[in-house]
């Protein structure tokens, strides 16, 4: 019989029932969350194939640790979690679809324990239905196996949460303390910013509110917090110009953090949208939008419901870290990705899942049926609709990213094989998947002057992309002009005269 945490201030369950003296074959406990986490694994290397490609910010992230391409600019919001996490594929090997698989995997297996942290706060099947609403979602499914920090981020934040409670019911449970620790590690190793988001909420309990005062674990999550952010501060003093000045070049990067409504933005991304700057165009299908509606509205039913299940504290925790961890996502930034709220996603998903659940189970006479019907039916089209834009989403990506590819392919024909270097229209993914150097004389990723750029033309294959019809820099006037794919490459001398076709 797996053991009920026994939550005074969380309100969870305080009675285990009695044994049957009956073994059952059927998947119990774990096992429910386990098949769960299975199914995400496999739906990911079906739906998203793993020969998709890298895309833009991945060939970042990757080229910091793989051998295939130089190291690109590493601007500075972005922190080293991601690279380290890949290392052990990166590092050896540039298959792209070794890559995927082992994220994957790993992206379940991180679900697993997320979800696993939580058993006895909530019950088994509550559980198991919010990891299947958190992994059918296509933003999840779509940056599960990619080399991308937020989905991290969210189960770093669904596991500290979980364990953050457990800790608080039991001060002997040193495993919980651990879970603190390193779950907050994980977000910060990730995300420093999104870490401090997430956990404003219980560093307020542990310091502000005497029954939630608990010096053990504001140590363990405070020391997670400073070990996964520690290189990301001491490399903000070696590179950047120090920690403030890290911080203001990241929100300058990132379009100037201040008050911004960005609702509208992250409603448009949801039709597939991996990047929406500048967020212009039409809204997605009504259908698309209605689960993102729907999500807050179950949450509070939730909330409402574990309130009268003596589980409310719990549930108000994760919504608190949800909003806490979404609100610059959605107030502050100029533009918006959908992979931004993945961490509000997963924090919702438990609550939103004893809603559905109590829709379908709750006692109501006639009632009941219709309920279920309605709610089996609400989650067909939302799963319907969710595949939709996953499989437009995933074949939009893997055009875009076969074109860096054949321009590539285009280059090596003209000569441009490493080392090298190139810059202008999309210079980092081509460079990586070209295997040059990515460089730029200005903006955010400056990382070069012009007379190096020429300078080192002189010696090495060095090319400057540019959409046609766009003029040249000044300093590549005089070079040869190429089209490579939907692109025009300007070539320095040392490679000028080659052949595309």
């Amino acid at each position: 019989m797996a053991k009920t945490v026994n939550l005074p201030l969380v309100g969870a369950g305080r009675h285990s029932p009695p044994p049957t003296g009956r073994t059952s074959r059927r998947p119990h406990g774990p096992q429910w969350l386990a098949l769960v986490a299975l199914a995400f694994t496999l739906a990911q290397l079906i739906l998203v194939r793993p020969d998709m490609g890298l895309g833009w910010d991945e060939t970042v992230y990757v080229s910091q640790v793989g051998s295939h391409a130089p190291a690109a600019f590493f601007s500075a919001p972005r922190a080293r979690g991601i690279s380290l996490l890949v290392a052990p594929i990166a590092s050896w090997s540039s298959s792209t679809a070794l890559l995927r698989v082992y994220l994957a995997v790993l992206s379940g297996v991180g679900l697993f324990v997320a979800l696993r942290v939580w058993r006895g706060l909530f019950p088994i099947r509550v559980l198991a239905t919010a990891g299947a609403v958190f992994s059918t979602l296509w933003v999840t499914l779509f940056y599960g196996p990619q080399a991308m920090p937020n989905y991290w981020v969210a189960i770093g934040a669904l596991a500290c949460v979980g364990c953050f409670l457990r800790g608080q019911a039991d001060r002997f449970d040193q495993a919980a303390l651990w879970g603190v620790g390193l779950s907050a590690a994980l977000m910060a190793w990730m995300r420093p910013t999104d870490a401090v988001y997430a956990t404003l909420p219980l560093l307020f309990l542990v310091v502000c509110v005497r029954r939630w005062r608990s010096p053990r674990l504001l140590v363990a999550l405070v020391t997670g917090l400073v070990a996964g952010a520690g290189q990301w501060v001491v490399e903000a003093y070696v590179s950047y110009g120090g920690l403030a000045q890290r911080l203001s070049d990241g929100s300058r990067i990132q379009g100037g953090l201040g008050w911004n409504l960005a609702f509208g933005d992250q409603m448009r991304s949801l039709g597939g949208r991996a990047l929406c700057r500048p967020c212009t165009g039409d809204m997605p299908a009504p259908p698309v939008l209605l689960w993102w509606f729907a999500l807050p509205v179950l949450a509070v039913l939730g909330a409402v419901i574990a309130v009268r299940a003596r589980r409310g504290v719990a549930t108000l925790l994760l919504l608190a870290c949800a909003a806490t961890v979404g609100f610059p996502y959605l107030f502050m930034i100029g533009y918006a990705a959908p992979r931004f709220l993945l961490p509000v996603y997963i924090l919702l998903a438990i609550p939103v899942a004893d809603a559905l659940i109590h829709l379908v189970t709750a006692p109501g006479g006639g009632r009941r049926p219709v309920a279920a019907t309605l709610v089996a039916l609400g989650l067909a089209g939302h799963l319907v609709v969710q595949f939709a834009v996953l499989e437009h989403t995933v074949h939009g990506a893997t055009v875009s990213h076969q074109g860096w590819a054949d321009t590539a392919t285009r280059l090596h024909r003209l000569g441009v094989k490493a080392p090298c270097m190139l810059t202008g229209y999309e210079d980092v993914p081509i460079a990586f998947y070209t295997g040059c150097s990515s460089v730029d004389t200005g903006g955010h990723n400056a990382n070069i002057t012009a007379d190096a750029l020429v300078r080192a033309g002189q010696r090495i294959p060095v090319g400057v992309l540019t959409t046609p019809g766009d003029k040249p820099p000044a300093y590549a006037r005089t070079w040869e002009a190429h089209r490579v794919g939907r692109l025009i490459v300007y070539l320095a001398p040392a490679v000028q005269g080659g052949d595309a076709t």
